[in-house]
């Protein structure tokens, strides 16, 4: 699977499990570390660490395993590294707080997905 195809799998997973603003995002022309950044929000911690364990559980499933995760057990911010692919599951006052997408998003390179 390549990583616009994880990507995008990544954003159908969580919008499965009612994950909100997901936001994919094409960083391979900005940054070495990833292609894609997936940023998504959860309603609560529990919901954020539901979502990160249902993703990784899925995409196992699907030959892909992170190759770290930070966060996950806290539930405000969970982020699952997927070499190419780098996902970003926040809770609301979270993603307010570190708005990763004016960091990256440069108006042609973003995707809403939900």
């Amino acid at each position: 699977m390549n990583s616009k195809e994880l990507a995008l799998a990544v954003c159908r997973i969580l919008s499965d499990k009612k994950a909100t603003d997901i936001l994919k995002i094409d960083v391979a022309d900005k940054t070495i570390l990833a292609d894609y950044y997936v940023i998504a929000t959860g309603r609560s911690l529990t919901h954020v660490r539901s979502l990160a364990e249902n993703l990784e559980e899925e995409l196992d499933k699907l030959g892909s395993s992170p190759l770290r995760r930070e966060g996950v057990r806290e539930g405000r911010w969970a982020a699952l590294d997927y070499g190419d692919v780098i996902v970003h599951i926040f809770n609301d006052e979270s993603r307010l707080f570190y708005h990763l997408e004016r960091l990256w998003d440069n108006g042609e390179n973003t995707e809403k997905m939900d």
